[in-house]
């Protein structure tokens, strides 16, 4: 019992790993494939201000399943009868919210929130994903794209 556990936990923690690296990234480098040969609104302007900002996760139905499994495996192992029952309806609740509430923590990104002037005068704020490499300071000259979905990202 005690190595069909341990196996089940490792299967569930690599599933939760590949799952959480599907997360599509929402920064200003990176196109999904509907945004490919797609024709932009392009406009140009002055970054104004720049700040860090936390891009919120999402829990999903992954983390709440692995956590839901777990938590009832781990409470089947506690007692008889119908306190095993009980252990185990309660194992599966507190692991599905508990796994959820984990997927949504690791699939939470770093942002920017960068605030442009545009040349045309008007003041427009963005945020998106940091991307490894992408710095943005106030005074940098930049261009803000604005797909036909409406999706806009800042890019030098």
């Amino acid at each position: 019992m005690v190595r069909r556990l341990g196996v089940f936990l490792g299967l569930v923690s690599l599933i939760g790993m590949v799952g959480s690296g599907c997360v599509s990234s929402t920064g200003g480098a990176t196109y999904s494939r509907e945004q490919t040969r797609t024709e932009m609104i392009v406009r140009e302007g002055v970054v104004v201000s720049v700040n860090e900002v936390k891009i919120e996760g999402t829990p999903g139905v992954i983390g709440g399943v692995a956590g839901g499994v777990t938590g009832g495996l781990l409470g089947r192992t506690v007692g008889k009868g119908t306190g095993k029952d009980v252990a185990t309806a309660t194992g599966a609740i507190g692991g599905a919210l508990a796994g959820a509430a984990v997927e949504k923590k690791v699939t939470g990104r770093n942002g920017w929130e960068i605030t442009v002037k545009l040349d045309s005068g008007q003041t427009i704020a963005v945020v998106q994903e940091k991307e490894p490499g992408e710095v943005f300071a106030v005074g940098d000259r930049v261009r803000v794209l604005k797909d036909p979905s409406g999706q806009t990202r800042v890019r030098k």
